[in-house]
């Protein structure tokens, strides 16, 4: 796995809505009890993000992969994880909506000697 995983093509884009003014209690569950856990299950994350402007009290948070196979491996490896289920409970009042995008790259010649 790359260091900020940028340069893999298959990114997944999740949406966590979390209940209301329970962002501070989420992201410290989150934190404490998932991290660990995704960081070794499914590398570094491409970011992490909260909204400012539009839907509020969204949590995204992006990840990459080499392929679909590379997508289900790791997240079977986060679902199976022993501690993973110790997450899901303390977390499941804190999350009115969830939505997963799995999105791909795009080249765009404009974009090739862009870097970061």
């Amino acid at each position: 796995m790359t260091p900020l995983n940028l340069a893999l093509p298959l990114v997944d884009h999740r949406i966590y809505t979390i209940a209301l003014r329970k962002m501070p209690e989420f992201l410290e569950v989150f934190d404490r009890l998932a991290m660990p856990i995704l960081l070794q299950t499914l590398g570094n994350p491409v970011g992490m993000y909260v909204s400012q402007v539009g839907p509020l009290n969204q949590f995204v948070h992006l990840w990459a992969y080499q392929s679909l196979a590379d997508y289900e491996q790791r997240c079977n490896a986060r679902d199976t994880h022993p501690d993973f289920a110790a997450y899901m409970s303390a977390s499941g009042h804190l999350i009115t909506a969830q939505e997963t995008r799995l999105i791909r790259a795009v080249d765009l010649p404009s974009l090739r000697s862009f870097t970061r």
